[in-house]
């Protein structure tokens, strides 16, 4: 059976809470590998959510629907502050990344309470921003970000996680509306440890199935390299 958009492989799944450090719950969804535990787990923080972007934003809904069954990776998902999706409405309202340092804190928290293992960040448009701000925690393994702006993000957060020393990777489009592959090269640069990857004809939104399998690859080639490359076929039921 061919891998399609719409694919949802068999996993664990399960609705989650997270809880801030000011008193918000945010609303979320744990996926895990159905018949034993995850080799690492993916924390996922997605686009702008005044532009729509929530934990349903496409690569991280089909991250959860195959990487649980294709790579063993745990994959959590979660709405920002005030963030809305088919899960339902995380409390509180957007901080413009800054009390999102927050939310951060509260995903990491959970993935240590609850022992899952190898905790990578996974951010997205926005959710980089907040990768690159908040996300030099000592439970952090390392991070990989999809089309990042490079926005709310300075030079002196990319020297902090230059500092933190743990791997980085940037997946940049070629025809990224914000930043594309040879400035993000230059503004990487000052990161001794970070990866630059441009993906030709890709966009911000990494719309069409060749570019959510790059995605899903270039995060697994990184976090859990046994089960690179990722097949674009399993057997049928």
């Amino acid at each position: 059976m061919e891998i399609r958009a719409s694919t949802v492989l068999p996993a664990r799944r399960e609705p989650i809470e997270l809880h801030t450090g000011d008193g918000l719950t945010l609303v979320g969804e744990l996926a895990l590998p159905a018949d034993k535990p995850p080799v690492a787990t993916l924390i996922c923080l997605h686009p702008l959510p005044t532009h729509g972007g929530m934990m349903d934003s496409h690569i991280y809904k089909k991250a959860a629907n195959r990487l649980p069954a294709l790579a063993d990776l745990a994959v959590l998902r979660f709405n920002t502050r005030g963030t809305t999706s088919d899960r339902g409405t995380s409390q509180g309202a957007f901080g413009e990344g800054q009390t999102e340092r927050l939310d951060v804190a509260a995903a990491l928290e959970y993935a240590d309470f609850h022992d899952l293992p190898r905790s990578w960040l996974v951010g997205w448009s926005f959710g980089t921003e907040l990768v690159l701000k908040w996300g030099n925690d000592p439970l952090v393994e390392g991070a990989v970000l999809l089309s990042p702006p490079l926005h709310r993000a300075t030079d002196a957060d990319l020297d902090s996680w230059a500092e933190f020393g743990r791997p980085l990777t940037a997946l940049v489009p070629e025809f990224d509306d914000y930043l594309q592959p040879e400035e993000a090269r230059k503004r990487f640069a000052r990161v001794p440890q970070a990866e630059v990857v441009g993906v030709e004809g890709a966009k911000h939104l990494w719309v069409g199935e060749p570019y959510v399998r790059i995605v899903l690859n270039e995060i697994v080639r990184r976090v859990n390299p046994a089960a690179h490359p990722l097949p674009v076929e399993v057997a049928g039921p």
